[in-house]
């Protein structure tokens, strides 16, 4: 079975060995450098890469994935895009022969997109952008995306995952032109309509914002649950951005409502409680949070909602209740979670002294 890799860079030389390394599993590492000027390309060479340059003029995502999909040698079996900035768990090789059985065309895995501050796991979500070499290209400017010309079966690649080092200095300012585009040029893709509303929010343009989520909440695709519920919970974050807390409140229940299997909805939701003094609400919704066990497999879940917060936030409000065992209880999860959080050291000490009062 024959496995490749392929990629675009672009002043991307200080990734260039560790991507390589993990990458050289692979029968052979295939990279599109788009126009470095740190000797990313000369780096990858000599790291044994094949390595093509080629400015994409207007630069855009698919186009540039798609022209390095095009250096993968004919007979490949396999083919495994992923950035510079990105490295697999060792044993991928294997993992990937494991699941790619006759008749499977592509393959998901696990991928860690972001990490907490102390370190852990954070953003984590399952991607396909392991496929076979013929049928299969990029589409869209930003967001890209692979697709097929025919019937796609994906399995589970169990055991793999992709792990996200980004640059922070690396700049995303050409997202939000690239997301115009690609709404202009496909106007009823939900899911690009939904980001393109979500990055609008990320720039503090609310109006625009609010708009663009409810034409996706709009759109007849738009019917995946859980991304509607976030355009609901990203509508509500303008909304109390431009103080119009009453909309915000109804906007967190239609989320909740939408997707009740969710945290991040119910999590909102006893956020706004408690920033509102409602503990009877805020300790009532982070309890419905906290019912939830399963995370999904999903870009939409957030790290906030499989950490310290929903504890922390059930602790203050019960403490405020006056149920000073239970936020006890609630703080001690929360430092389960963020043992070196100086806020959460000082709440439960405000706890520990109200027991002894109590006592």
């Amino acid at each position: 079975m024959k496995v490749y890799v392929y990629a675009i860079a672009k002043n991307e030389a200080a990734f260039a060995e560790r991507w390589v390394k993990s990458m050289s599993e692979a029968d052979g590492i295939y990279v599109l450098d788009t126009g470095s000027e740190d000797g990313t390309a000369e780096k990858l060479r000599s790291l044994g890469a094949i390595v093509e340059k080629a400015e994409i003029k207007p630069f855009r995502f698919d186009k540039a994935r798609n022209r390095s999909l095009e250096l993968v040698p004919q007979n490949a079996d396999l083919c495994v895009c992923t950035d510079l900035d990105e490295v697999f768990s060792p044993g991928w090789r294997k993992a990937f022969e494991k699941a790619f059985t006759p008749g499977v065309s592509a393959l998901r895995y696990r991928y860690v997109w972001s990490f907490t501050p102390s370190g852990e796991e954070g953003h984590i979500f399952w991607i396909s952008k392991a496929h076979a070499r013929h049928g299969f290209s990029w589409k869209h400017p930003v967001h890209e995306v692979v697709v097929s010309d025919r019937p796609v079966r994906s399995a589970m690649a169990e055991g793999v995952t992709l792990y996200h080092y980004p640059d922070p200095a690396k700049s995303r300012s050409n997202y939000l032109p690239l997301l115009e585009l690609s709404v202009k040029e496909s106007p009823d893709d939900d899911r690009n309509v939904h980001y393109l509303g979500r990055e609008y929010m990320y720039y503090g343009r609310y109006e625009e914002a609010i708009a663009t989520l409810k034409r996706h909440l709009s759109l007849p695709t738009a019917l995946w649950r859980d991304e509607r519920a976030a355009s609901m919970r990203y509508i509500a974050a303008c909304l109390l951005a431009t103080g119009r807390r009453k909309e915000a409140e109804e906007w967190l229940l239609r989320a909740v409502a939408e997707a009740p299997g969710l945290r991040e909805p119910w999590l909102d939701a006893a956020q706004y409680c408690l920033d509102n003094g409602d503990w009877y609400g805020a300790a009532h919704y982070a309890r419905r949070a906290l019912g939830i066990k399963e995370r999904s497999l999903s870009y939409i879940n957030t790290p906030e909602a499989w950490g310290a917060l929903p504890y922390d936030i059930l602790s203050v409000a019960l403490y405020y209740l006056g149920d000073i065992e239970g936020a006890a209880e609630a703080v001690d999860k929360a430092l389960e979670y963020a043992p070196d959080d100086v806020r959460l050291q000082q709440n439960k000490r405000y706890v520990l002294q109200k027991t002894v009062k109590k006592e």
